[in-house]
């Protein structure tokens, strides 16, 4: 078999890897077959964690609902299910900004919501 020189087209794609692997702990940044490693790692780690994101910001929101919804003497439940009774269309996200930025006017949407249940 002949021999095969690294040339600037090897040296180009482990410069890549080992650039990418910057910051990383130890031999991870230094060395080119564990920095490949990890960087595989942290690619797979980032795309999970794109998707979790959205999990874990849906979980926030709807504790700061119901938070605020407790403190106007309902729950979070009765809550979204009167506000589509109300017809009144609020994703959880302006709901929770609602909440936490401007209480009385997620009072005004609490006591609607009570109002359409109690209908």
């Amino acid at each position: 078999m002949p021999r095969v020189k690294g040339s600037f087209v090897t040296r180009n794609r482990r410069k890549k890897i080992i650039k990418l692997a910057k910051g990383y702990f130890g031999a991870k940044h230094i060395l080119f077959k564990t920095a490949k490693e990890q960087v595989m790692h942290s690619f797979k780690y980032a795309y999970r964690d794109r998707r979790r994101k959205k999990r874990d910001f849906r979980k926030l929101w709807i504790t700061r609902i119901n938070a605020a919804a407790r403190l106007n003497e309902m729950s979070y439940s009765r809550l979204i299910n009167g506000l589509k009774v109300a017809n009144i269309e609020v994703n959880r996200k302006m709901l929770a900004d609602i909440a936490v930025t401007d209480p009385t006017g997620f009072a005004n949407l609490c006591k609607q919501a009570q109002k359409a249940l109690n209908k």
